[in-house]
């Protein structure tokens, strides 16, 4: 299988090419949709569902803006830079969300800027260091086809404030899975040594995997697209497992990073991210 085949088969229902959060179309997603919570939507759920997914986005726009003067083509480099604007225009939405139903009226930089890491509700995988090239394409693809499989369920969220975020999302969302996973091939199909770290890069993210699962069931969806992938690039599915037990640190506890427990590399991630705003906390952005 090429890797033109899996980019179109993947691409699939998803042909809008509307793909960047600021590079095609400057509609508001959010323009004429009622802010207000629908009778029966439980606020605090809500917010705690964009709190979560919007950590996920802003944690790995920055780990994605890493790359910026590192990726190993120009081109590549615009790529990685426009996806993660994508996600941190995501994030902006979703946070802007969850200030109006969480009772306490913040905007977006109070959530990004002035909360700790325990504060942080992202995923754990979201926050390790950036790797090579081909750990961060392989985190990529496992996020992109995780984040994209969400959003096609919370389209239906009885929330339209948060269905209005999900279906811009998916259109960016398909595309980031379809980089990734050309990618994926491109490298697993390759010489000898990208074969080799996209094996190392699978290894890496396997045990990170379960913890995805815990708050929505979207796992066949995600193994689906693992499996399709990872045999065109003639890779093995990456292999994951839940925690042993609680106190185990070999694999990472089912749903720790919705928790707040997080690894040791969130703090210096957010330290970069947030110092300057909090070096002058009266400045206008």
């Amino acid at each position: 299988m090429s890797d033109d085949h899996v980019y179109m088969t993947l691409a699939e229902g998803h042909e809008d090419d509307a793909r960047w959060a600021y590079g095609t179309g400057f509609e508001d997603p959010l323009h004429g949709v009622d802010t207000a919570v629908p009778e029966g939507v439980d606020a605090g759920e809500v917010a705690a569902c964009c709190l979560a997914l919007a950590d996920d986005a802003l944690v790995s726009a920055q780990r994605l803006a890493e790359w910026c003067t590192r990726a190993p083509e120009l081109e590549e480099e615009v790529a990685l830079a426009n996806i993660g604007l994508d996600l941190l225009g995501q994030a902006r939405l979703l946070y802007g969300r969850c200030g109006q139903v969480d009772g306490t009226g913040r905007g977006e930089d109070a959530y990004a800027y002035f909360r700790d890491p325990g504060d942080f509700r992202n995923v754990r995988l979201a926050e390790l260091p950036g790797g090579d090239f081909a750990f961060s394409i392989t985190r990529l693809l496992v996020l992109s086809s995780w984040r994209l499989a969400l959003f096609e369920q919370l389209t239906a969220s009885p929330d339209p404030v948060l269905a209005a975020i999900a279906a811009k999302g998916v259109k960016e969302l398909a595309y980031h899975r379809q980089y990734a996973a050309e990618w994926a091939v491109r490298l697993g199909d390759g010489t000898e040594e990208s074969h080799r770290r996209m094996r190392t890069a699978l290894e890496q993210v396997g045990p990170y995997i379960d913890e995805l699962f815990t708050a929505y069931d979207v796992r066949d969806e995600v193994v689906a697209v693992l499996r399709q992938v990872t045999a065109a690039a003639g890779l093995p599915m990456p292999a994951w497992k839940p925690s042993p037990s609680s106190s185990s640190r070999d694999y990472p506890i089912p749903g720790a990073g919705r928790d707040g427990d997080h690894t040791e590399h969130l703090a210096p991630l957010l330290a970069e991210l947030q110092g300057v705003a909090r070096a002058h906390t009266e400045a206008t952005w």
